[in-house]
């Protein structure tokens, strides 16, 4: 297992340097979307040039700067973090139930192509909106920050944030489990490109910079001083029920090799607007993830 992770991270090194050319030329486009393998049923390809295409006008990183984040405007490290903590968590002021998450994630993940659809993460697959239940090629709920890391359920708080709630196929789901996230493994069958072995999961490249960033805005929101646990990235692997994930040095590779795509920025824009009225703010400035880590 450890040579299949190192022969990964090469490769992972390999994306980062070919992506970074990549970001150059089309800026919309994550770096590993031209080489990312076709996922279940064939409509891999399809959803990522969707994400990546879909039209939300050109994004300005600084929009936001004079009102939403004037107050960590200018700072790092630990007080960085604890003022976008006090942003994000005291302009939350939508907070949904765990039933109301599936609608809110039929809005939020909808297809550009197709707006009977949502696009599903890790497969890339667009599936009817109305297909979700607990068949096993349903969609269902994904906590991409596992619940039970931490034990806060599906109580609303963490348990419904909707900033890191996935659309997810029921049995790719299953797959991912509780793990934490790292390189290597071995291939998932039902989705290719993403890897899974005893203690953790790698999602496929398209979806490795969302996962982090969706990471580390839990860490920021969920400090432990509003009644739930204060979660926080660290480096290990297998962290059970602690309120911990890891693994950090990984989920930093991967939010620079997948730079936020038109899809996530504009997942983020119909959370502040429409649900929650908070914003991830990885996903306006990729980055403060190394101002603070």
């Amino acid at each position: 297992m450890d040579n299949i992770r190192v022969t990964r991270r090469g490769r992972t090194a390999l994306a980062i340097a070919v992506g970074t050319v990549c970001v150059a030329v089309a800026a919309q486009i994550p770096a590993s979307a031209t080489a990312a393998p076709a996922a279940h049923h064939g409509s891999g390809a399809a959803s990522i040039a969707q994400r990546a295409s879909i039209s939300v006008g050109a994004f300005d990183d600084t929009e936001y700067d004079d009102t939403y984040y004037k107050d960590a405007i200018g700072k790092t490290g630990q007080a960085l973090k604890d003022s976008l903590h006090q942003i994000i968590s005291s302009t939350q002021t939508g907070k949904l139930t765990y039933s109301q998450v599936w609608d809110a994630l039929k809005d939020t993940d909808e297809d550009p192509a197709n707006s009977a659809n949502v696009i599903l993460l890790y497969s890339g697959r667009s599936q009817s909106k109305n297909s979700n239940g607990s068949n096993p090629d349903d969609w269902n709920r994904e906590h991409v920050w596992a619940k039970s890391h931490g034990d806060f359920g599906t109580a609303t708080g963490p348990g419904t944030d909707i900033h890191h709630l996935r659309p997810a196929d029921v049995s790719v789901n299953s797959t991912r489990g509780n793990k934490d996230f790292d390189d290597g493994g071995t291939e998932v069958g039902e989705a290719p490109g993403n890897y899974t072995d005893g203690d953790s999961f790698e999602p496929r490249d398209a979806d490795k910079g969302d996962v982090a960033r969706m990471i580390l805005y839990m860490a920021v929101r969920y400090d432990g001083d509003d009644g739930f646990p204060d979660l926080e990235p660290n480096d290990k692997v297998d962290n059970g029920s602690q309120p911990y994930i890891g693994r950090l040095s990984v989920l930093k590779e991967w939010s620079k090799q997948d730079p936020p795509s038109a899809f996530e920025q504009h997942r983020n824009q119909v959370i502040f607007d429409k649900y929650q009225h908070n914003r991830n703010p990885f996903i306006d400035h990729p980055e403060w993830v190394d101002e603070i880590w």
